[in-house]
This record gives structure tokens, C-alpha cells and sequence, in this order.
């Protein structure tokens, strides 16, 4: 009765799985709309997720010689226009301001969609010597995009993100760096959000405005739905000569500096929620969950029931982050509540519990309920949120297999994308024509060539001549 109960709350995925999103993120309190179109207010368990992934991710960055650094908000249009193809790429997001105060600027400023120019103009004032090199720089900061449609994380108006800007002496140097962070985004995204990702570069279509090329990684949403997870850029010396960008060689000669960019964002957020949600609602990677453990007494009006429990959490709270509902409202609403907030465990104890020296653990993945001894408790509640991080990656991994498949024409891609959507593994000739009447014809996107290349056949999917570039195909947010 209370999971029919709870389950009229959230829409079921396979009736509506957009309706189900919205569901999601709103009743889990992860996020609030706002009065401003295509915001979002991040709510505190919201924000606490996102303060988990920062985390873990700038702890990779600064172990990689990063910096971080701040940029400012605003970035004046004739600067905005010294890299023609960064600007031509923007221009349909960019929001621009046109007043201080009452009185008209002279020259419009840009609220940044990203900061390729801010980093190098502040770089062709501190680089002069190949001593200077390589300059790593990141910063945390917000960025604005002028979205038609949005949703929450998803696509947003305004989000938060960290953007990495590096400037090297050489393109080897540049291209190990793109890779390099490329990893870092991998390795977040597969043992810390427990999402598995695909690694590749993006065609030259999809690449960013201004790069020499562009590596992402993929990954695949419940609904078969592709979602770009990251990015990192190799600039070349686009920006540098734009910029003028120079510094001394050992052979006294000037050179223009080879830059990378690399970005990742609260997008993330929504690719977790749809990678490992369910019709309960949300279902939290151990690893970034604001709450690893919900304590919930049971019979708690009975005496010294509340005071163990709150004993318990100061002895827990040394290894996992742990929480107590000491609230009035009902087990069976509490039950439900965290569930819908995808607490990896819940934890119940009661006078009986307490009697045996014994505690009740149920974990969200499975659903499945644990007696564990006092003693054990600590070691156990360790083991079974490592076990829950694996299943839930092994169990994406799965779904991935399951929707991933082959195709050696368009009319087999078409069929594939219909019946079973998910990523299309099919060879390229390296056409844009081709690339275009793709997206034409089955409003599929090409997410990557992926590092790891297969022959999956020997012609192009389009139009039939030989071939040897894999792609992955998919819908996509």
C-alpha cells in the first residue's frame, strides 16, 4: 500500500519519462523554478550533490598542477569578436547588456557563455618566456546561454560549471593535456557518479567553435537518449594568434602558444538523476550522496529510543555521512520520502532492534533489508555502500549493452533507432553531407568516434561507399 501510495506522486518513467524527470527533481528537493525563464533554483540537497561532484573534481584538478582562478562576468563585444569562428559559434546564446544604470554603454558587454577570451587576454599580459609555460588555470564559475527550450540541468539559461584554460609550448604538449583532463572527466563520471561513459572526439561538425578538435565522453540516459558529459578542447594556436599570444623559445625564436579548454557542468546532475533513477524516484551514487545513511527510529515515542538513535548517528558520523528524522510524521512516509531521494540506506531501529543489539539496514538499489549486529555495524555499512556503488554502474553498464546496436545502412540505423533507442554503431565515410542527412532522416546526432575503434562494417551508413571511421549514433539532449 505505501509504495502504491508514493508511486502517484512521480509519473511513471515508461508512461512519460519527461513528466517523470520533472517530477523527479522537484519532489526529491533537488531544485525550485525560478521567476527568471529557464532558471532554476538549486535547492540545499541540490546544491549539497553538486558541492560533492565539485569535490571530488577539483581534487583532480589541482593534483593534475592546476590553478584554480576567476574570471569576470562580463566581457565586452569587441572582444568577444577577435576569434571569428568562437564568436560565430556563440552568437545565437549570447545575452548581452546594453545599460549601466540609465545611461546607454557605448560598446555592448556579454554575460559569458564561455571564457576563451577573458583567460587569453589576461594571458598575453603573464606569458613572455617558454619559462612562463605551460600556464594550467581552471576556474568555478556560472555562465550564461541564451536556451530556447530548457530543463533543469539539463539546459538552462544559466548554470554552474568549471572551465579549464591552459596555455602550453608545444601541440604534443597541448594534445596530452586534452587528453589528460578527458580522463579526469572519465574517471569522475565512471567511479564517482557510477555513470559508464564512452570516449571519443567529436566530429567536425559537433566540435567546439574555434578548436583544433574537440574529445568527449557519452553516455546513455534510461531512455536511450544520448547525453554529452563532458568535454575537453585542443585550441591549437587559433586563439593565441588572434590574441597574440607569444613567448621566447630556448632558441630565442617567438612562438604562438598552444591552449586546451575543458569543461564540465551541473549537467552531470541530470545525466545521474536519468542514468540510475527509477519509478521510486532518485537513486544516489554512495560516493556523491549529500545522505549515504537515513537513520529512521521506529516506535520513537518509546523510551530511550530517540536517545540511542542519536548515539548512533555521532558514532556513524565518523566514517559515512549520516542524518536522523526524529520528525513526528509516520515510518511508512519517512520510508517513502528517502526513497524518492534515493538515500542509498536507510537505517531502522526500534525497541526490539535495541533489545537484540541489532539494526535494520535497506538499501535503495534492491529494495533488499539486512539485519546487522551492532558490532558489525560500522564495518558493514562501509561494505554494502561500496557494494551499491558497483551494482548501480554494473546495472547502467548493462542498459548500455542493451541499447547499444550496429547498423550498415540508413535504413537499418532508422529501424534500430525506433525500435530499440540507444546508441548506433555504424561506420562514416567523413562527409558532412552524410553527417547531415543522418540527423535529416533519422534526427539522430553523431555523439563520437570513439577511441576504441571497431569495423563494424566496411561502408558508410549513408551512402555506401567504403569506409573506415566508426561512429556512435543516438538522440540526444
Amino acid at each position: 500500500m505505501m509504495a502504491k501510495e508514493f508511486v502517484k506522486d512521480i509519473t511513471s518513467m515508461d508512461e512519460d519519462f519527461a513528466q517523470w524527470y520533472t517530477d523527479v527533481v522537484t519532489k526529491a528537493d533537488l531544485i525550485d523554478y525560478s521567476s527568471v525563464r529557464g532558471s532554476m533554483i538549486i535547492r540545499p540537497y541540490g546544491y549539497a550533490l553538486w558541492e560533492n561532484i565539485k569535490n571530488e573534481l577539483d581534487h583532480r584538478i589541482k593534483e593534475t598542477g592546476h590553478e584554480n582562478v576567476y574570471m569576470p562576468l562580463f566581457i565586452p563585444e569587441s572582444l568577444l569578436q577577435k576569434e571569428k569562428d568562437h564568436i560565430e559559434g556563440f552568437a545565437p546564446e549570447v545575452a548581452w547588456v546594453t545599460h549601466g544604470g540609465s545611461e546607454e554603454l557605448t560598446e555592448r558587454w556579454c554575460v559569458r557563455p564561455t571564457s576563451e577570451v577573458l583567460f587569453c587576454e589576461h594571458y598575453k599580459n603573464i606569458i613572455h618566456s617558454y619559462r612562463d609555460l605551460p600556464k594550467l588555470y581552471n576556474q568555478w564559475a556560472n555562465v550564461v546561454r541564451w536556451e530556447k527550450t530548457t530543463r533543469p540541468f539539463l539546459r538552462t539559461l544559466e548554470f554552474l560549471w568549471q572551465e579549464g584554460h591552459t596555455c602550453h609550448a608545444t601541440d604534443e604538449e597541448a594534445h596530452d593535456e586534452t587528453k589528460r583532463m578527458l580522463e579526469v572527466y572519465a574517471d569522475v563520471c565512471e567511479n564517482i557518479l557510477a555513470i559508464p561513459v564512452i570516449k571519443g572526439q567529436k566530429t567536425e561538425k559537433e566540435k567546439f567553435a574555434g578548436a583544433k578538435f574537440t574529445y568527449t565522453i557519452e553516455s546513455l540516459m534510461h531512455d536511450g537518449k544520448a547525453l554529452q558529459s563532458g568535454t575537453s578542447h585542443h585550441l591549437g594556436d587559433g586563439f593565441a594568434k588572434a590574441f597574440g599570444i607569444q613567448f621566447t623559445d630556448q632558441a630565442g625564436n617567438l612562438q604562438y602558444v598552444q591552449q586546451t579548454s575543458w569543461g564540465f557542468t551541473t549537467r552531470i546532475i541530470g545525466a545521474m538523476i536519468m542514468v540510475h533513477g527509477d519509478d521510486r524516484g532518485l537513486v544516489m551514487p554512495p560516493k556523491v550522496a549529500p545522505t549515504q545513511v537515513m537513520i529512521v527510529p521506529i516506535a520513537q515515542h518509546k523510551e530511550g529510543v530517540l536517545d540511542f538513535a542519536y548515539e548512533l548517528k555521532d558514532r556513524l558520523s565518523k566514517s559515512v555521512r549520516v542524518e536522523i528524522d526524529a520528525s513526528d510524521k509516520k515510518p511508512g512516509w519517512k520510508f517513502n520520502e528517502y526513497e524518492m531521494k534515493g538515500i542509498p540506506l536507510r537505517l531502522e531501529v526500534g525497541p526490539k532492534d535495541i533489545e537484540k543489539g541489532q539494526v535494520i539496514l535497506a538499501r535503495r538499489d534492491t529494495g533488499e533489508k539486512i539485519i546487522v549486529s551492532m558490532e558489525e555495524l560500522d564495518e558493514k555499512l562501509n561494505q554494502i555502500l561500496d557494494d551499491i556503488q558497483k551494482n548501480i554502474f554494473q546495472k547502467a553498464s548493462k542498459h548500455r549493452e542493451e541499447r547499444t546496436s550496429i547498423a550498415s545502412n540508413l535504413d537499418h540505423l532508422k529501424n534500430n533507432l525506433e525500435t530499440k533507442p540507444g546508441f548506433v554503431k555504424a561506420m562514416w565515410c567523413g562527409n558532412r553531407e552524410c553527417e547531415d542527412k543522418v540527423k535529416e532522416e533519422t534526427g539522430a546526432t553523431s555523439r563520437c568516434m570513439p577511441f576504441e575503434q571497431e569495423a563494424v562494417s566496411d561502408k558508410c551508413v549513408c551512402c555506401g561507399v567504403t569506409a573506415n571511421q566508426m561512429v556512435y549514433w543516438a538522440k540526444a539532449y
